[in-house]
């Protein structure tokens, strides 16, 4: 068995900091990095992307809405027209950080709001793939399973990757829980790194309510901002490993 772990890194602004990301690149395989526009900056970008290089961990652009105040977070009705060209210039602004590590980006992962409306959303989830698909359709699309985008991007010759989220607490239906709701977001590193194992070796994870989920993951995600985002993400790396799973790249 093997399994990627990813972690949103590079979001960090200016001279205010957000995260270890230094810390974070010795434990993931994956790496999500802010594009601008709802976190991060260029010098962050940069750095973060040589960082992950210099230690082999994959690359992915983290696009969002323009929406720095929110930090990503707000649904925002932007055009399709607009939103297929906020996403190219942030995968174009990203890979150039890439390539000036001697890297370049291999997925693409929408952050926060934009991430959840193009599981539902059809005209936004058609011009994040028109993005995907004009700037360079080998990229990988990464997101939950069974969304709209993922199957728009599968119709247009996308390859996608699904993941599960170790911080996160689920919905019986399978979605994520609001964050305002108890137990949406996970703090405990040992009951996060038992649930990921779980997942992982048996394909389940309990809902808030209790129900065990069918659940299919290319990728973990832990979310760099989290408190303990460090401690949580080294237990799982050394839970899974303790329990056989080999920690790698989901992109070869």
């Amino acid at each position: 068995m093997r399994i990627d772990l990813n972690a949103d890194l590079g979001e960090s602004f200016g001279a205010w900091q957000m995260g270890d990301d230094e810390a974070m690149l010795e434990v993931v395989s994956s790496a999500n990095i802010a594009c601008g526009f709802h976190a991060g900056d260029p010098s962050v970008a940069r750095a973060t992307c040589a960082a992950a290089a210099s230690r082999g961990v994959v690359i992915g652009a983290h696009v969002a809405y323009r929406d720095l105040a929110g930090f990503g977070r707000r649904f925002m009705d932007v055009a399709p027209a607009e939103l297929t060209a906020d996403v190219i210039y942030q995968l174009g602004a990203l890979q150039a950080m890439a390539q000036v590590a001697g890297a370049t980006i291999g997925y693409v992962k929408p952050h926060g709001a934009l991430y959840n409306a193009i599981v539902h959303h059809e005209a936004q989830a058609a011009a994040v793939v028109r993005a995907i698909g004009e700037y360079n359709p080998q990229l990988v699309l990464l997101g939950l399973p069974g969304g709209v985008v993922t199957r728009l991007a599968q119709e247009n010759g996308i390859r996608t990757a699904v993941e599960a989220f170790a911080d996160r607490g689920y919905l019986p239906d399978g979605t994520l829980a609001p964050r305002s709701q108890p137990g949406a977001v996970l703090h405990d590193p040992r009951v996060v790194a038992q649930r990921m194992v779980r997942l992982v070796t048996e394909g389940t994870v309990a809902s808030l309510d209790g129900t065990d989920l069918q659940v299919h993951a290319d990728s973990l995600c832990i979310h760099g901002d989290s408190p303990g985002a460090l401690a949580m993400a080294t237990a799982v790396r050394q839970a899974l490993t303790e329990a056989g799973v080999q920690i790698a790249p989901f992109l070869p």
